[in-house]
């Protein structure tokens, strides 16, 4: 069932042009040149490249996607945690040198399953799909290493603390550009890993959390974000289900 549901997935993403090899099922070739912008120059050998453009990689063997960006927000309220670079970044904490569709299009390839976006008509529906742990890693002032969960930049507004949901590989959708008759994925405008929900998010928050500004529920936790333009490594994890977890 799985594999069903990732061929028929891998299936529409190449008939948008988008990365070919890995909808092939081709593990994507080394990179020559790695960039090191947050995590241990180590931890590099590890990596393929996913794209040409983009600074995004596999880690096949730990089963993760890893993408490089900065910080972009460190006050203000929130409708997404990390965006694809150029898009939204007046209202993320992190914005991401790559494409949306190359994140879904990675997640895939270490096994994650998309489910589907929140739905509101004829009522709200949750997004559903594999979840996500997302972690940040990036160096301080002093040349430390540091590591924490996406989870800890975003503050909940209603009770002080960081974020207290883990995120859902959604999945986003098409839609058909009527000039050109192309497909476009929609999470291209910005909406990539949210935290309000959206219909066109690739990862968003299984809760109902309201895109109206009067009830925006989460704003960048500014104690915990180091400051702007601070080069970032993202890793994202599919966790894995008890049932797949089984020997």
């Amino acid at each position: 069932m799985i594999r069903s549901t990732i061929s028929r997935l891998m299936a529409t993403f190449l008939a948008c042009g988008l990365l070919a090899a890995v909808a092939r099922g081709q593990q994507p070739q080394p990179s020559a040149q790695v960039a090191a912008t947050a995590a241990d120059d180590a931890a590099n050998k590890d990596l393929v490249r996913l794209s040409e453009k983009g600074e995004i990689w596999l880690d096949l063997k730990r089963k993760a996607v890893v993408v490089d960006g900065q910080v972009c927000l460190r006050e203000g309220t929130l409708e997404m945690f990390a965006c694809p670079k150029g898009t939204k970044e007046h209202e993320s904490v992190v914005s991401l040198n790559c494409k949306a569709q190359e994140v879904h299009a990675g997640l895939l390839r270490v096994g994650a399953v998309s489910g589907t976006p929140v739905r509101f008509d004829p009522e709200y529906k949750a997004a559903s799909g594999t979840v996500i742990d997302i972690y940040v890693l990036w160096k301080d002032s002093e040349g430390k290493a540091r590591q924490v969960r996406a989870q800890e930049w975003v503050k909940n507004t209603k009770t002080g603390k960081p974020l207290e949901y883990d995120w859902v590989f959604a999945g986003s959708g098409f839609w058909k550009d009527e000039e050109t008759g192309q497909q476009r994925y929609q999470a291209e405008s910005g909406d990539l890993i949210c935290v309000s929900n959206f219909p066109s998010a690739t990862l968003d928050l299984p809760i109902e959390s309201s895109q109206a500004n009067d009830n925006l529920l989460f704003t960048a936790f500014t104690a915990n974000v180091p400051a702007k333009t601070t080069k970032v490594r993202v890793v994202l994890i599919p966790r894995q289900t008890a049932e797949e977890k089984k020997p």
